[in-house]
């Protein structure tokens, strides 16, 4: 049976150790590794788009991390329940042309009870910044533990 630790009830320890693995998971950008903290049958809506099932999770990540190069993203817990999260995010990109974006969004997620994420609804908004505005500059990976976090940056 596949289990992904920590298990619900969250409580405000294992609902933040729940937020900083799916931070870290994406920010190391591989999209098998990262499905598999999802059901087999999850369901994402992900602003417009509806992804339905691991596989559509692995497609949508692998195109997602095609096209926003050096992708850097903090997360940060804002409320939880039982088995719900919900999370405020920001992540840094720039496209094929140069251009930097910083995305702004939140995220509802419901676990089931082996850990899994079932649901997720994510709304998410994009700001064309210049290149020095970017905040996010720790090499590409895990965000390093004495980074600030987007409460810290003001974000």
């Amino acid at each position: 049976m596949e289990q992904r630790l920590p298990l619900p009830p969250f409580n405000a320890i294992t609902a933040a150790q729940k937020v900083r693995m799916a931070e870290d998971g994406w920010n190391g950008r591989n999209p098998e590794k990262v499905s598999l903290a999802y059901t087999k049958n999850s369901q994402w809506r992900n602003r417009d788009q509806f992804v339905n099932g691991r596989e559509q999770i692995q497609a949508f990540l692998a195109a997602k991390w095609e096209r926003e190069h050096e992708y850097r993203l903090i997360k940060e817990l804002w409320a939880y329940t039982d088995n719900r999260i919900a999370v405020r995010f920001a992540y840094e990109w720039r496209d094929e042309a140069g251009q930097w974006y910083r995305a702004y969004g939140n995220e509802n997620w419901q676990f089931d009870k082996n850990g899994l994420m079932e649901l997720r609804f994510a709304s998410i908004n994009d700001l064309a910044i210049n290149e020095d505005e970017r905040l996010f500059h720790w090499p590409q990976g895990r965000r390093p533990d004495d980074h600030p976090s987007l409460s810290d940056l003001g974000l």
